[in-house]
């Protein structure tokens, strides 16, 4: 980050741990941009242009000289932590369409219940038992989509009641931003 590059952060173990790093970017001058699923999640944070992250880089860098060595860090705002969180839940549930999300089931269940067939020894009881298993898990595809849908609200109301802005990007993905904000990195020079 000291570089002012844009940063890709890997390999965190919960939504909350990427909440938190990114929340810490925000203290130096940066802001979250996106977090993709892509072999695991991949947060993306971008370079801050306005003059209130500018001003703030600039104070916590003076008061925090080795942060970058992780020696001594600014504080946490746990409700700034919490908000970040909820974005990125969000972010991460409406990264595929729920149209996307119920092919990849039924392709990937089918994929799944064919290669399970072959293993136990390609007869016909072996791919009657794997279509069993198929049907089931596309019939448990509805479950799934309504767990879906009440993981992104729950998100959205938290995210809304704070006065975060619904935007519909050029895809059709939806993204909450700060108040008088937009995405980070789109249409902005440093992302």
């Amino acid at each position: 980050m000291a570089s002012g590059d844009p940063v890709q952060v890997t390999g965190v173990k919960s939504y909350r741990g990427y909440a938190e790093l990114a929340s810490l970017a925000e203290q130096f001058g940066y802001a979250y941009s996106d977090i993709l699923l892509s072999n695991g999640l991949r947060m993306q944070i971008v370079p801050d242009p306005s003059p209130q992250a500018r001003a703030r880089a600039a104070q916590n860098w003076a008061q925090y000289p080795d942060a970058a060595d992780g020696v001594a860090l600014p504080p946490l705002a746990p409700d700034d932590v919490g908000l970040l969180e909820a974005r990125i839940k969000f972010d991460v549930a409406t990264g595929l369409t729920e149209k996307q999300r119920i092919v990849i089931a039924v392709v990937g269940s089918g994929m799944l219940a064919t290669a399970g067939g072959l293993e136990f020894g390609a007869d016909a009881t072996s791919f009657a038992v794997a279509g069993v298993c198929w049907i089931t898990a596309v019939a448990l595809i509805p479950v799934g989509v309504a767990v879906g849908r009440r993981f992104r609200a729950k998100n959205a109301i938290l995210l809304e009641a704070a006065g975060y802005a619904l935007l519909t990007e050029a895809s059709g993905r939806t993204r909450y931003v700060p108040p008088g904000r937009q995405v980070p990195g789109h249409g902005n020079p440093f992302g």
